[in-house]
């Protein structure tokens, strides 16, 4: 019997010597006939942790290596794209800011606003 190949994107590598690979199919539903996008996740074996999350791989299915992993990483596709970082020189003196360190709006209490009933009260007396 031939082994299935299949090809899909790492989505995890933090496993020891493990990935998991999110493999997208398209199929046509039943009854409505949409097109629809389906998706299942596979544990394959990576021997040298070579693979990293956001890589286009292709599997192989093999013999059971564990509970859950009967595929095996045959090749890389496509590699992740690269994040881009900013190197600064003397960045030991400030740490550059992110979301979480950026300081807190203070949340003093605003001016209440008036209820309808002050209001409708305060155009009374204006008119007297």
């Amino acid at each position: 019997m031939p082994k299935r190949i299949l090809s899909g994107t790492v989505v995890s590598d933090k496993g020891e010597k493990t990935v998991v690979v999110r493999v997208d199919r398209r199929v046509k539903h039943p009854l409505y006939g949409k097109i629809i996008k389906l998706s299942k996740k596979y544990h394959a074996h990576d021997e040298a942790n070579a693979y990293r999350a956001g890589e286009q791989v292709r599997i192989e299915e093999c013999a059971p290596i564990s509970k859950l992993k009967t595929w095996t990483v045959l090749d890389r596709l496509v590699a992740a794209k690269a994040e881009a970082v900013e190197i600064v020189e003397g960045a030991t003196e400030k740490p550059l800011e992110t979301k979480a360190s950026k300081p807190a709006k203070s949340k003093a209490p605003k001016a209440e606003a008036k209820s309808k009933k002050a209001k409708a009260e305060d155009v009374a007396k204006a008119d007297a």
